[in-house]
């Protein structure tokens, strides 16, 4: 008897909700606007929405990693050439070794190097260094002439120097860069080669969910690695890519990255046609592709000029879309919108190509981010889910935080999604009783915090 009340007081509730929710709806079609822009699409096919589901690796990319993780391989120290296609013998044999037993601390070292790349700061900028040093000696010598009596102004001299050294050493961010053997470039591939494919992957889908009439036919990847920018556009663009170049320094890299797409097996033909590998980049401006990326390859650049100049030359090489990624940090947040003022707001004297940069994606508008600010600073990043390269103890769905930045040689009007203008979402939406809290960034530069609820905004 008990259970049959609480059973009809949950329906008297469950149908009062259901009540609650028609009425709901109901003012929310008498408050739907005329201009329809779904088209009588299901709200999950919101024009909008530019996120994927959780992001696996392609069969024959996981099959290689995997392979390639339980063998190992060492590269002969043949001459590399510039360049190579991919379709093509390489000239560097592969010797490969067993290295079964080393997969348990691959694990270990996976993690140890994922730490160091998320916590990776931008080298201490001369000037930046030399004001530091100018204010602790400052501070110091204010300290030392409070105290009375006689100094031996040398000696104080070379005492304060000392500290001034030490505090420097102690305090500066000692940037190195990252050299990647064959052990190592199998770590990073075990580390990294899922994560980045993914973030690249969402960068991309912006591009092909707002302008599904571009169909590039040529790509240049700079700071190429594993190839995974290769992988990923051909998964949006398939076979319309007829020139797909991979510019990175690092032989090993370079080899690592042919073998992934031959499937781990030197005389299988590539799974992507068409893939060329150079140590440099083309050297004319007239030169430009298409589709222009560059993953994770800011933060390796030693200081603010040298990633000024790699980013001017990028755009040279630009036709249609420039597309940086970035870790999901400060560090990496602030050298995207480095390279945004760069483009934006300090024009070459010399243009190869008068078409004018503008900002396609994320940031609503050219303005200065907002997110830089507020105090604290907070980067703008985006989390897409993925799955891992199977390891030992590492099987579960992960997320991948990361910032991107997507320029384009056409005006913004073109650029544009049709449709509202609406702001770009910087946070995951709250969804509470009844209404959901969504934190925005949107056209006038400004942020803005929203509650959308169905009677108010409808559905």
């Amino acid at each position: 008897m008990a259970s049959r009340s609480y059973g009809a007081r949950f329906l008297c509730r469950r149908s009062a909700a259901v009540k609650m929710m028609f009425r709901s709806v109901s003012a929310a079609a008498q408050h739907q606007p005329k201009a329809d822009f779904l088209k009588g699409e299901p709200h999950r096919k919101h024009p909008g929405l530019t996120n994927l589901k959780t992001v696996r690796l392609p069969e024959e990319l996981q099959a290689a990693a995997r392979s390639i993780i339980h063998s190992g391989f060492t590269t002969c120290s043949r001459a590399f050439p510039d360049t190579w296609p991919a379709a093509s013998s390489s000239p560097t044999c592969l010797t490969f070794l067993s290295v079964g037993a080393q997969v348990p601390q691959l694990a270990e070292r996976t993690r140890r190097l994922t730490n160091l790349l998320w916590s990776r700061k931008r080298a201490v900028e001369d000037l930046t260094l030399r004001q530091k040093a100018v204010s602790l000696e400052k501070d110091l010598w204010e300290k030392a002439m409070q105290n009375t009596g006689d100094v031996d102004e040398q000696l104080l001299e070379d005492r304060i120097r000392k500290k001034v050294l030490s505090e420097l050493r102690r305090t500066t961010h000692r940037w190195t860069p990252l050299k990647y053997d064959e052990e190592l470039g199998v770590v990073y591939m075990a580390a990294r080669l899922a994560g980045g494919y993914a973030a690249v992957r969402r960068a991309l889908n912006e591009i092909k969910k707002r302008e599904p009439s571009f169909a590039p036919q040529s790509l240049l990847d700079f700071g190429s690695g594993l190839g995974t920018v290769a992988w990923a556009s051909h998964s949006c663009w398939g076979d319309s890519l007829k020139e797909l170049v991979c510019v990175d320094s690092s032989v090993p890299m370079n080899v690592l990255a042919e073998r992934l797409l031959k499937g781990d097996d030197e005389r299988a033909e590539p799974h992507i046609k068409q893939v060329y590998f150079r140590q440099f980049l083309p050297v004319s401006p007239k030169v430009q592709f298409d589709l222009v990326v560059a993953a994770f390859t800011l933060s390796e650049l030693p200081n603010v000029d040298e990633r000024e100049e790699a980013v001017r030359t990028l755009w040279r090489k630009t036709n249609s879309y420039l597309v940086l990624v970035e870790n999901g940090t400060k560090e990496g947040h602030q050298m995207l919108m480095e390279a945004r003022d760069t483009l934006l707001k300090k024009p070459e004297k010399v243009l190869h190509d008068p078409r004018p940069a503008s900002v396609f994606a994320p940031c609503p508008h050219e303005m200065t981010c907002p997110k830089l600010t507020r105090e604290p600073i907070t980067p703008c990043n985006f989390q897409q889910r993925y799955q891992p390269v199977p390891l030992p103890g590492r099987h579960e769905c992960q997320t991948e935080k990361f910032s991107y930045l997507i320029l384009s040689r056409a005006e913004p009007a073109e650029a544009g999604p049709e449709g509202p203008d609406w702001g770009r979402l910087i946070a995951p939406v709250l969804r509470r009783s009844r209404h959901v809290h969504c934190h925005l960034c949107c056209a006038d530069g400004q942020l803005q915090h929203a509650v959308v609820t169905a009677r108010k905004h409808s559905r």
